[in-house]
């Protein structure tokens, strides 16, 4: 990842999170897998460069993802997502930006509800993801699935190949923070 932009990345999500920074958690290679499945082929993908910043006095979350790091098993599906549908020359991230509600800092356990604004091929959309969180010594580990619609991302798939992907990806996440001052 280009060391200037993870840089600019952490000041302005840091500075918009509160002035504390002895409580803010970074994950730095958190994983997202999407599948799409279809009758024709199933297409699957994952990124563990995913960053993610947690702000554990309020439950601000941030996450940056950049869509070139997504790995496939074909070559020729990473050259389709990333140039066709994608247009990553265009639209080199997805982020989430979004909060925890009523996040506990200190409960070993919790399934909450992030509310947020989650942007992809600079068309942003409102979202509601179920997460799982567990907070172990100085960490704290976030799981869930989402849906994206293509339509609501003006994803175009020519109708030839509409068979082939699907209008609902499957996302799950994972991610394991560890304090930022570390």
């Amino acid at each position: 990842m280009n060391k200037k932009l993870l840089l600019l990345f952490l000041i302005t999500v840091c500075s918009s999170f509160s002035k504390k920074v002895d409580n803010t958690y970074i994950d730095r290679q958190g994983k997202i897998t999407f599948f799409s499945y279809t009758p024709v082929e199933n297409i699957q993908a994952t990124n563990t460069s995913v960053l993610s910043v947690l702000n554990a006095d309020n439950g601000e979350i941030a996450v940056e993802v950049l869509m070139r790091a997504f790995e496939f098993k074909k070559t020729l599906m990473y050259e389709h997502f990333n140039e066709s549908y994608i247009e990553s020359d265009l639209y080199p991230k997805a982020i989430l930006q979004g909060e925890i509600v009523d996040f506990d800092s200190k409960a070993q356990n919790q399934t909450k509800i992030v509310k947020g604004n989650f942007t992809l091929r600079g068309i942003t959309k409102p979202v509601e993801i179920k997460v799982n969180i567990v907070k172990t010594n100085n960490y704290y580990l976030i799981n869930g699935e989402l849906e994206v619609e293509i339509n609501d991302h003006d994803i175009r798939v020519p109708k030839i190949l509409s068979a082939n992907i699907a209008k609902k990806i499957q996302v799950s996440f994972n991610f394991q923070y560890e304090s930022y001052e570390n």
